[in-house]
């Protein structure tokens, strides 16, 4: 069975002319031609589309998902990691939606809101405990308090650059290239600066500070980016952790 570019682009949501452009670029082609000129695409190509969609929505450019999808050739396995990250998003979203619900009922019914039950699924205190035992109280206090001084709009501009900092991992490591590749090592760098710009981190103490061991603050991290379930789904799972673990340690060795 088969379906023309008409009918996949309104099951996708998608135009022809978006079609027609994949097909121009090789990013999709058709799995037939028919003698009317028409394109026709059969399950494996649905199946591609669909990791299109899904890796556009996760903000890739379309040379950097034809690289992905061109690393990753067992869909099924690729699919099953998206999937994983999927179910966490919801997870997120569903704990969202039902602080944001009980903020409206309180409002609406004149009662009291409960403040800990508001900022279930935005929670940025989350490894608090994991803060304070590795870096110690002044460290999470200092971040915090960096944090609940930023106003929405620089609270947004930190979540996107944090967000695409962890889209690009994914992608670089589903495109099968070395930790020590060019790439790997360049997000390796913007992972440091961005580690920085968190005030109470080591990567943010001053040059001349006591404590300033960067090197050992980011291979520790790393490995608790592989250890910890919570950290590596912001890498697409425990492989795509131990990918940015493995180019973080390379970077720390060469240039901390």
């Amino acid at each position: 069975m088969d379906w023309s570019v008409q009918q996949i682009a309104r099951l996708a949501g998608t135009t022809s002319r978006t079609l027609r452009h994949y097909d121009d670029i090789g990013l999709l082609k058709p799995s037939r031609t028919g003698d009317n000129g028409y394109r026709y695409y059969d399950q494996d190509a649905l199946v591609r589309l669909q990791r299109i969609l899904l890796l556009r929505e996760l903000g890739l450019g379309l040379p950097a998902v034809a690289d992905v999808i061109g690393h990753e050739s067992d869909a099924e396995k690729a699919l099953g990691r998206h999937l994983e990250w999927l179910r966490q998003e919801q997870d997120r979203l569903t704990r969202q939606i039902a602080s944001v619900r009980q903020t409206i009922d309180a409002v609406r019914e004149g009662r009291g809101i409960m403040a800990e039950d508001m900022f279930d699924g935005f929670d940025h205190t989350q490894y608090k405990h994991e803060v304070e035992d590795r870096w110690g109280k002044d460290a999470y206090a200092a971040s915090d308090a960096w944090w609940r001084g930023m106003g929405a709009s620089e609270k947004d501009a930190w979540k996107r650059r944090s967000q695409q900092l962890g889209v690009d991992w994914m992608a670089a490591g589903a495109s099968g290239v070395a930790p020590d590749s060019v790439q790997a090592q360049e997000l390796a760098r913007r992972h440091v600066e961005w580690l920085g710009g968190i005030p109470g981190t080591p990567a943010a103490a001053p040059v001349t500070g006591s404590n300033r061991d960067i090197k050992g603050y980011v291979t520790g991290l790393g490995e608790m980016y592989v250890a910890d379930p919570r950290f590596a789904a912001n890498y697409g799972g425990e492989a795509g952790a131990a990918f940015v673990r493995d180019a973080l340690r390379i970077y720390a060795e060469k240039h901390l």
